[in-house]
């Protein structure tokens, strides 16, 4: 084996994923339109979630998949390609969609985890999660 078998990697934070979620929460309120918020690392796994009064809770399960398939892919959810979102919708068990509310966060051009918001209109959604971003200083999507 030649070279470092190990790589530096950032990480969002407990503050950092609260930070968002403060954020998003905030545009949500300004806009009045009460959403789901998930904040997720790179592997996905949750960070943080919040549900604002008012929000659906189905909504709950699309802003986590749409949290996730950010982070997973590294692009906003909405340009997962619609030929094949079917197929990897039912491939990964409902966590890909193409569904519009999802971005990735990415620091210093590194993919750091994903946010998902539902619940509201599609620009909504992205005008939340972009508030988000903004919040913790993450890479314009």
């Amino acid at each position: 084996m030649s070279g470092d078998p190990f790589r530096p990697a950032r990480k969002i934070t407990h503050a950092g994923a609260l930070a968002m979620i403060a954020a998003a929460v905030a545009e949500a309120t300004r806009l009045g339109a009460p959403v789901n918020v998930v904040v997720v690392d790179e592997s996905g796994v949750d960070l943080a979630f919040v549900r604002m009064d008012g929000a659906k809770f189905l909504s709950i399960e699309t802003a986590r998949a749409k949290a996730q398939t950010s982070a997973s892919h590294r692009r906003p959810s909405t340009r997962i390609p619609a030929d094949i979102a079917t197929g990897l919708a039912f491939a990964s068990g409902g966590r890909i969609t193409d569904m519009a509310g999802g971005l990735p966060v990415f620091i210093d051009g590194a993919c750091v985890g994903g946010i998902g918001i539902g619940s509201a209109s599609d620009e909504d959604d992205i005008a939340i999660a972009r508030a988000a971003l903004a919040a913790v200083g993450a890479d314009e999507v």
